[in-house]
């Protein structure tokens, strides 16, 4: 792994492939690390002539924590948002994708395939709208427009995310990871429990943040492309989600989808909201033969 200054701030990155083919840079989503991409999803893409680019956001993983810029008050933002206005937030999705396009700089990589997960796609779509001469394709995955009017998460995904340990003991984190994910993984691509157990453990003891953490999520609620801004997006576009997301339902992507032209929508029975070592398998062979159909 390796580090470089994007966009005035500190990214932790790791590379997969040889750096002469076309870039696959992949955007991971509101707490998830870098090494929330299984490797061997990184080598599959990379193996069928991919250079690959997994990184860890800003506020998370080994990237620059902005701790200078506060803990937000996430009620007072939420009520401003609420109430139909934009709230004083410490930074917004625009600019993780400007961390994302400063990261390309850092790499000499002129334009590349962006695959975004979750908030990761949120950030991916940033950059369709204002970055479009950067990209070759869009793949937006179990990810939404932030539409407000669309379905909300389940009681039951709202009531476990709520419900995040105050303490910062090891086990009690970890405890919490496995019992977010009983709810909120994918049914049909279970992780097998020790080895989901260990990848917690290992994310944790990489780097915990849950000040970044907050600063993402305040990223992701404050930040609105403007309507009829996804109209205008001309990279050829995939949209995969879940049938069984419980924390962004499947009509966010199917609205992405439709708002985007020629977008094509792949709804994955049994995928809820994660990265299991089964279900990063099922994707790649998903977005494989779309990274070739848009390669230059």
């Amino acid at each position: 792994m390796a580090q470089a200054t994007c966009n005035g701030i500190t990214l932790e990155y790791e590379t997969f492939g040889d750096a002469a083919d076309p870039a696959v840079l992949l955007i991971a989503g509101l707490g998830f690390q870098l090494i929330d991409w299984q490797t061997s999803f990184c080598e599959r893409i990379a193996a069928a002539g991919h250079y690959v680019v997994r990184f860890d956001n800003r506020d998370i993983g080994l990237s620059e924590k902005l701790e200078t810029l506060g803990t937000p008050d996430l009620p007072a933002i939420l009520k401003v948002i609420v109430a139909g206005g934009t709230p004083k937030v410490p930074y917004f999705l625009k600019d993780m994708a400007a961390d994302t396009v400063g990261l390309m700089d850092a790499l000499g990589i002129a334009r590349a395939h962006i695959v975004g997960m979750s908030m990761g796609g949120m950030i991916a779509q940033q950059m369709a709208v204002f970055y479009p001469n950067r990209l070759i394709s869009l793949t937006s995955m179990m990810s939404s427009s932030s539409n407000r009017f669309l379905p909300p998460p389940s009681a039951a995904a709202n009531t476990v995310l709520m419900n995040a340990p105050s303490s910062q003991d090891l086990d009690d984190v970890i405890a919490f990871g496995l019992e977010v994910n009983d709810v909120i993984g994918s049914p049909g691509f279970r992780w097998d429990r020790v080895a989901l157990m260990r990848h917690i453990r290992s994310c944790v003891e990489r780097c915990y943040c849950p000040t970044g953490y907050l600063r993402q999520y305040t990223a992701v609620q404050a930040s609105r492309l403007k309507e009829g801004a996804l109209a205008g997006v001309m990279a050829p576009t995939l949209v995969i989600h879940g049938k069984d997301d419980m924390l962004i339902p499947w009509q966010a992507g199917s609205e992405t989808a439709e708002l985007i032209k020629d977008a094509r929508f792949e709804l994955v029975p049994g995928m809820g909201h994660d990265l299991s070592p089964a279900l990063s398998d099922h994707l790649a062979g998903i977005i494989l033969p779309h990274l070739e159909a848009s390669r230059p």
